[in-house]
């Protein structure tokens, strides 16, 4: 790689950030271009510098690191940063996402380092294989920005081809490179039923259920924007979910 990857380093505890740029000194290939303390500063940095890594703190006070992320465009690699936090620990391995835990061991950071390297681009956020829970955080990248989005407040997933389209519950829509059977898979079978061949809704965001016809109903779900089709075969399945 002919260029060094620019490096920004977000923790509000100065020693931790200057341990980090130290660690990163016998790494040529990536250098230190900033640093910020919380997530306002680490918003502006991000806007003037345009890092290739973020070297992101997770427990900050006031906001956390993923409130930075849900709050502006971040087109870098991520790597977070944590003390021990099995909650947050689940969501980057389900989503396959790198991260460190504090204190940084040198021989770690080299395997994130060597990551960072390979991928010479921003992370896909695409999950792993595993079952989800209700609140499980799935790592979505849509076309502004990426955000961290409570399995609990996907309001639908429609099939688009190879792909999926994830619908939030405040109207956000990610393109994921997964196709709708894998989802229908892994989401929690309690809380999200197949009303379509195309389409999966979560139950606790199903607004109405409207006759179409004599075949069919049209289900509106909060978020989407749109009513769904639904058939009496598929509407059999609804019925019993939402009893």
């Amino acid at each position: 790689m002919s260029e060094k990857l620019g490096v920004l380093l977000v923790d509000d505890e100065r020693l931790a950030r200057n341990e980090l740029r130290t660690l990163l000194k016998p790494h040529p290939e990536l250098e230190v271009v900033g640093e910020a303390a919380d997530v306002e500063e680490a918003a502006r940095r991000i806007a003037e510098l345009d890092p290739d890594v973020l070297f992101l703190d997770v427990q900050m006070p006031g906001a956390s690191g993923f409130d930075l992320l849900s709050r502006v465009e971040v087109r870098a690699q991520v790597v977070f940063v944590t003390a021990y936090d099995a909650h947050a620990l689940r969501a980057f391995e389900i989503n396959a996402l790198d991260y460190l835990l504090k204190p940084v061991h040198p021989q770690r950071l080299r395997t994130t380092v060597e990551r960072l390297l390979q991928r010479a681009g921003p992370p896909t956020g695409t999950p792993g294989a595993r079952p989800l829970a209700v609140d499980d955080h799935l790592f979505l990248s849509g076309e502004r920005r990426a955000r961290f989005v409570q399995v609990g407040d996907i309001a639908c997933v429609c099939s688009a081809g190879d792909y999926s389209e994830l619908v939030t519950r405040d109207g956000q829509r990610y393109l994921m490179p997964r196709p709708l059977a894998e989802w229908e898979e892994r989401l929690p079978e309690r809380q999200f039923v197949r009303i379509h061949r195309g389409t999966i809704v979560n139950l606790a965001c199903v607004e109405r259920v409207e006759t179409e016809s004599d075949e069919g109903f049209r289900v509106h779900v909060r978020g989407a924007g749109t009513a769904f089709p639904m058939s009496r075969r598929y509407a059999a399945r609804l019925k019993t979910r939402l009893a």
